[in-house]
């Protein structure tokens, strides 16, 4: 049965990352879309011509927000896949209900610019009387050219040994990016059928919470990497190291913040997500096997 979708689907952010695999995934059950992207001619570089009749690809900057409105005209739903930070903008041109991506970065004790924009975003929708749905992930990993799993994999293979603060011992639940797509795609169902009324928000996350160090233990293994010793550091020291990785060539760049970030746990409850979506995420390393197109004879059932 083709799934039931209010159309046409208004998709922000097309050519990112997240708002090209919702594309992809709606394309693929033919729903008709409109796809909104600062790069037009990107985006139709990557589609085929039977996904053409399906979409329609009209050019935004949502820094022009004067003209936003008449691009957002007839959309049913409306799905930000940007940076939350636009959502008072984007609630400015168009009534359209609506559906978000924020982070739960918002949970995090030392907010930067992409918290503060995060919860200035969730605060708009939640002050606006129209149904809209905010999604918060942590860590996306498991598509084409992301920046978390892959650059922290091309990382490791610098380093002799491992240097974590607390021993690794701080919790994080990453999510692949196919269960981010079948979230978005369950809130666009509960659109389409009148079930969300007012503004809601809700936190998705992967199906198992780990350790950081069994987060790298675990990327060691499906990415081929041989074991390294993983040892403590001070996380002022690490915060200091990091700085060289801007000047190291063909090192993946790691900030400060990232390093004290390392401190704190990043897991979160699943319930109301799988309640709510009806969607249960795929276990770690099932995720990470896909993502590194790890061998079938090598995967070993894990405990992480």
């Amino acid at each position: 049965m083709k799934p039931f979708y209010p159309t046409p689907v208004g998709i922000i952010g097309a050519t990112g990352r997240t708002g090209f695999a919702l594309c992809r995934k709606l394309l693929d059950s033919k729903t008709p879309i409109i796809a909104f992207t600062r790069q037009p001619r990107k985006l139709r570089a990557r589609l085929s011509p039977r996904d053409l009749p399906f979409i329609d690809i009209r050019q935004i900057d949502l820094t022009q927000p004067h003209t936003l409105p008449a691009a957002f005209h007839d959309v049913a739903c409306l799905v930000n896949t940007a940076h939350a930070r636009f959502l008072p903008t984007l609630l400015a041109s168009t009534k359209a209900p609506m559906i978000a991506l924020g982070s739960t970065r918002k949970f995090t004790q030392w907010p930067d610019d992409h918290a503060r924009g995060v919860l200035a975003g969730e605060t708009a929708l939640q002050a606006d009387p129209r149904p809209s749905l905010i999604l918060h992930p942590t860590m996306i990993y498991g598509t084409e050219g992301e920046n978390n799993v892959q650059r922290l994999a091309q990382l490791l293979r610098y380093l002799p040994v491992i240097p974590l603060p607390k021993r690794g011992r701080s919790w994080v639940q990453p999510i692949e990016q196919s269960d981010v797509t079948r979230c978005l795609c369950a809130a666009l169902t509960l659109m389409a059928c009148h079930d969300i009324q007012h503004a809601e928000s809700l936190n998705i996350a992967g199906a198992e919470r780990v350790s950081y160090r069994q987060f790298i233990t675990l990327i060691l293994r499906y990415s081929g990497s041989a074991p390294r010793l993983i040892i403590t550091f001070p996380v002022k020291f690490l915060m200091i190291l990091s700085r060289l990785s801007r000047i190291l060539p063909g090192v993946p760049t790691v900030t400060p913040e990232e390093i004290r970030r390392l401190l704190e746990d990043k897991d979160i409850d699943i319930t109301a997500m799988q309640q709510r979506l009806g969607v249960h995420p795929i276990r770690l390393t099932n995720g990470l096997a896909r993502l590194f197109a790890y061998p079938r004879g090598k995967h070993q059932q894990s405990n992480f």
